[in-house]
């Protein structure tokens, strides 16, 4: 179980995250909401330690990581961003990278067999040659996505992960989260703007403002009245084929 206790955060005197609290389970996917600037990507990076939160903590199974050393939080935790890095190694180098929390010496014959089983499982094994800097957005993604599955964590942390991809790679990259997620039991908490995509792939739902937690739970919450708070505009959620929508203005 992941635990969040009021963790707080400031930029100087600017406060972005304010008492944050939630829980997410083993094989939960929760998607986090709210308009630009709520703290929904400093909440990400306050979680695994890329900023150091001034309040509260994050407990895995009881175990505050924020406390760890990089070396043990790297195997608790990964992190995929919505920008993809771009540089000359190959793609199957980049999966490996995955695996550096537990190298020791050298590169095991445990290590290359995940990630080539990871790049299969992904339909991307034929790609392990290319160059990072050859891939499109949507091919970047799933090479990054792949990473983070090497890494064997208890909890996926997503940024915005399909924030910059065309329509299809974005059903494309949150099959692939979403399958992992259900397969391998793992927590996955994931900053997204487009809540219909959220519906669709997610059983859990974070709504964030002015820095705090609006509201927490499964999909019972997404309501009409919810998201016109959220998102300060007319919005009405509507059941179109058995599947929650919601409609804007």
């Amino acid at each position: 179980m992941i635990e969040v206790k009021n963790l707080s955060f400031s930029y100087g005197q600017k406060k972005i995250l304010d008492q944050v609290s939630f829980q997410l389970d083993s094989g939960e996917f929760m998607a986090v909401l709210g308009v630009n600037g709520v703290g929904k990507s400093t909440l990400i990076t306050c979680m695994n330690r890329i900023h150091k939160p001034q309040n509260g903590v994050v407990l895995m199974n009881g175990q505050n990581v924020l406390s760890l050393s990089n070396h043990e939080a790297a195997k608790r935790m990964a992190y995929v961003s919505q920008f993809s890095e771009i540089s000359r190694l190959t793609v199957f180098d980049t999966v490996l990278l995955g695996r550096k929390p537990y190298m020791k010496w050298s590169v095991s014959a445990d290590d290359m067999e995940l990630c080539n089983q990871i790049l299969e499982r992904l339909g991307i094994g034929d790609w392990k040659l290319r160059y990072m800097d050859e891939l499109s957005g949507g091919e970047k993604q799933k090479v990054m996505l792949a990473r983070a599955m090497a890494q064997e964590p208890e909890l996926l942390l997503l940024d915005e992960p399909t924030s910059c991809l065309d329509p299809k790679n974005r059903h494309d990259v949150l099959e692939l989260v979403k399958a992992y997620i259900d397969e391998k039991r793992v927590s996955g908490l994931m900053v997204i703007h487009d809540v219909n995509l959220a519906l669709r792939y997610c059983n859990r739902f974070l709504f964030m403002k002015h820095g705090g937690v609006l509201g927490c739970g499964g999909p019972e919450i997404v309501t009409s009245k919810m998201i016109q708070q959220v998102y300060e505009m007319p919005a009405s959620v509507e059941m179109i084929r058995e599947r929650k929508i919601v409609m804007f203005g």
